[in-house]
């Protein structure tokens, strides 16, 4: 028996709102639990409502939807998140990831980039839409990086944590920290934010 996926919608436009939930109630195992507009509204929601995944959008009117999508993950932890936004640039998706979400998807997308991020995020992955590739040069400095470290800057990609890549890779925590700070020394990269948005830009998810 297929499990329901309890989903809230989280876009402070009615019709958009609307759109999602006449297409995604026609997946048999999706469930909209609840629709909210703004930050207070969903996290009202997250009090009183079963939820496994939320959609959220990034510009809401209240508060900034990655700014909301880390405020989720601090106090329900258990609640996959998906963003939905206009914004292709790596920046964003870099910030998202920090924040905590488990997939991007671009609106102007179809459907089914939505129903494919759903079940794969609920099914313990993360989900990028293809979309977000189209800037990625096969000439990219990551070349520069040996074939292991390429490998995890992959993951890296993908909001993977240094734990789950260890388990991945057959490798201990400490081996790929030091992975990730050689990386870092050779890209002439500082920052966690700075190392994700190359790793986005760099490597075909």
């Amino acid at each position: 028996m297929t499990t329901i996926i309890n989903i809230l919608l989280v876009d402070d436009h009615p019709l958009v709102r609307d759109g999602l939930r006449a297409r995604l109630e026609s997946i048999p195992h999706f469930k909209i639990v609840g629709e909210a507009g703004n930050a207070s509204e969903a996290l009202e929601l997250a009090l009183t409502r079963p939820i496994n995944l939320i959609l959220m959008d990034i510009n809401l009117g209240d508060v900034n939807g990655i700014a909301l999508t880390a405020s989720f993950t601090k106090k329900h932890p258990n609640i996959a998140i998906i963003m939905l936004s206009m914004h292709e640039k790596a920046e964003y998706v870099a910030q998202a990831i920090q924040a905590g979400a488990r997939g991007y998807v671009l609106k102007d997308n179809p459907a089914e980039d939505i129903i494919n991020a759903i079940d794969t995020v609920m099914a313990g992955g993360v989900y990028f839409s293809s979309g977000l590739k189209k800037h990625l040069s096969a000439e990219s400095p990551a070349q520069a990086l040996t074939q292991r470290e390429r490998c995890i800057l992959k993951s890296i990609a993908t909001g993977k944590s240094n734990k789950h890549i260890a388990r991945e890779l057959d490798l201990s925590v400490r081996t790929v920290e030091t992975h990730r700070l050689n990386i870092k020394r050779k890209l002439g990269i500082e920052g966690q934010a700075d190392l994700i948005r190359f790793a986005l830009d760099n490597v075909i998810l």
